[in-house]
């Protein structure tokens, strides 16, 4: 019996997916990294550059780092999630004037040793940030970060630091940008969640409990 060759891709991308899991949750390799990682390890350097467009997407990569986790750190993984989780919200809840959101791998479930907190927030202008963080003695390496809408948009600038031991990762940007990030379809997971949503969130999520 002949092989589909439909199953054979979807078999090379779960192939990928799981190895590409490995390398975010053992050395913290962001997702584009890791794939194509995971591809040349698995097709060789020049089969790899030639079937970039069969790579997983990041959902099933994501899907496949969660089930990592259950797998291998079941005891360690719940109780780090839930430990970043609430250092997330204490920083949230210092920065609450400035709309921020929860987003990334500790909203998702999948943050594990590695893994830091990402936040984006909604201000008049991210220099107020910036300077409402060194008023407070924070600091701050300024960089950027590509606009959650795509491409089309420029690219936001980002400040990171360290709080309570933990890195903290915030993309800064403007008021108007808030409506478009509270879209959401029917049925889909959220990509980010709100002071409230994330209190919410460690209280009802098994998952986090210490």
């Amino acid at each position: 019996m002949m092989q589909n060759p439909q199953d054979d891709i979807a078999q090379l991308r779960t192939e990928i997916a799981t190895l590409a899991a490995r390398l975010v949750a053992q050395d913290g390799a962001d997702y584009g990294t890791a794939k194509r990682k995971a591809a040349r390890q698995l097709l060789g350097e020049a089969q790899a550059n030639a079937k970039r467009d069969l790579l997983p997407d990041d959902l099933q990569v994501e899907e496949a780092v969660r089930q990592y986790h259950a797998l291998f750190n079941a005891a360690t993984q719940p109780a780090r999630l839930h430990h970043l989780r609430t250092i997330a919200l204490e920083v949230m809840e210092q920065l609450a004037d400035y709309n921020p959101f929860l987003t990334g791998a500790v909203l998702n479930g999948t943050a594990g040793e590695h893994d830091d907190i990402h936040l984006q927030l909604f201000a008049d202008s991210a220099k107020e940030v910036q300077i409402w963080l060194l008023n407070k003695n924070v600091n701050i390496e300024i960089g950027e970060a590509d606009h959650f809408k795509g491409p089309r948009h420029d690219p936001v600038e980002t400040v990171s630091f360290i709080y309570r031991n933990e890195g903290v990762h915030v993309e800064l940007y403007e008021q108007h940008d808030l409506r478009g990030a509270k879209k959401q379809r029917s049925g889909e997971r959220p990509t980010r969640v709100d002071i409230a949503e994330l209190r919410t969130l460690l209280i009802t999520d098994p998952r986090t409990e210490a």
